[in-house]
């Protein structure tokens, strides 16, 4: 500690016990001062002092600055205090974001890995699927299921069941996702969950089965999201839900990992397993592709390769779902024109029915999603009698 400045330490008490309200700014301040001569006090009000300014900045370099004065300010904290963990986690997820938003890659896994040694992984699983290392991130995903932070939901079973796809292991992929299937039919026949759900994660663990060769167990699994479509289609949710749109935005999203580039550290791509938590670079950068497949998709318009039109029309689909697809105002006039599209193109394509299929299966999915039980229904039946006779 360096030589203590006793009339700013009573200024900052002063400012600190006076009747007017403070800005943030003088808080911190006066903070700053404080944690000097009283750390145990006044390092965490710091902390969360600089937190909050860099929440409420609009400056990725500010942020950066505030965020790695509270990453120390935190480590400062005496070792033991109850809240130094919380804290020190805060503060280092702040600052990885900062970095990653600057650019700042290598920086910001670094800040995630600290993260990790500080008992939350979660962040470092998410950047790991991104640069393409999905066996580390799957590892990551199965301690946190383990050690029962955070609890089996939706959100972390699948991002743990995406990312031993991405490592090809399709048994123990499949059997996380099939896990979590169980719950939700048990959870639906108690009315705890939409059916609506319960189709989607059918539909997609049968995407699973059959992309790892699993033929029968697939037929099994869309005949099962058949029949519950099928009561959805004749008497309707037996609930009222609140917005249940980021289910499908995710299972859809990861439904088209297979058709973008392979991640990797130097070409980055979204952890497709779950629609939170992405790295800003990496969302913009998967976005900021959209103009382009839009031209790429003119020039094969006018080209007539309607394969590679459908292809990319899909593309086009996801990119749009992940970017306002969890906005539930006027959602089925936004998107049905993208899946309308979609099966209108593979329609002209007579001698391609896995395409059609495809396409069938992602309008009866958004249909779904849209609350149109009826034309759901009718397209994935029309879908699953494709793929039967293949």
């Amino acid at each position: 500690m360096g030589k203590i400045d006793h009339d700013a330490v009573l200024r900052a008490r002063v400012l600190l016990l006076g009747s007017g309200r403070l800005r943030l700014l003088e808080q911190v301040h006066a903070y700053r001062v404080l944690a000097e001569v009283s750390p145990k006090a006044y390092l965490p009000k710091l902390v969360d002092a600089l937190l909050l300014m860099s929440y409420r900045s609009r400056d990725p370099e500010v942020d950066l600055t505030l965020t790695a004065e509270a990453v120390e300010a935190a480590r400062r904290i005496e070792a033991g205090a109850p809240t130094r963990a919380e804290r020190l986690c805060r503060a280092l997820d702040a600052y990885q974001a900062a970095l990653f938003a600057l650019g700042r890659r290598p920086e910001g896994r670094a800040a995630c890995e600290q993260m990790a040694e500080a008992g939350q992984s979660g962040r470092l699983a998410n950047v790991l699927a991104e640069e393409g290392r999905f066996r580390e991130a799957a590892e990551l995903n199965e301690k946190a299921a383990r050690d029962g932070v955070p609890e089996h939901s939706f959100w972390n079973m699948v991002e743990w069941a995406a990312n031993l796809e991405g490592a090809g292991l399709h048994d123990a992929a499949s059997a996380v996702f099939g896990e979590l299937l169980d719950q939700t039919r048990r959870k639906a026949a108690e009315e705890r969950t939409a059916l609506a759900i319960l189709t989607w994660e059918l539909v997609h663990l049968s995407r699973m089965r059959e992309a790892a060769g699993r033929w029968a167990d697939a037929a099994a699994t869309r005949r099962e999201a058949l029949t519950v479509l099928e009561e959805l289609a004749t008497t309707g949710e037996p609930k009222n839900w609140s917005c249940i749109l980021g289910w499908w935005v995710t299972l859809f999203t990861l439904s088209g990992r297979a058709d973008e580039p392979a991640a990797t550290a130097e070409s980055p791509m979204p952890p497709f397993g779950t629609d939170l938590r992405w790295s800003s670079d990496t969302r913009d950068a998967f976005l900021g592709t959209l103009p382009g497949l839009e031209t790429k998709a003119a020039g094969l318009r006018r080209a007539g390769r309607l394969p590679e039109l459908v292809d990319v029309q899909r593309r086009i689909s996801i990119r749009a779902a992940l970017r306002e697809g969890d906005h539930p105002y006027g959602f089925g006039e936004r998107f049905k024109p993208y899946f309308d599209e979609g099966v209108a193109l593979a329609r002209r394509l007579p001698d391609d029915p896995a395409r059609l299929a495809r396409a069938l299966t992602d309008r009866s999915m958004f249909l779904v999603a849209a609350r149109t039980f009826e034309p759901a229904y009718a397209d994935f039946a029309e879908a699953v009698a494709l793929v039967d006779a293949r």
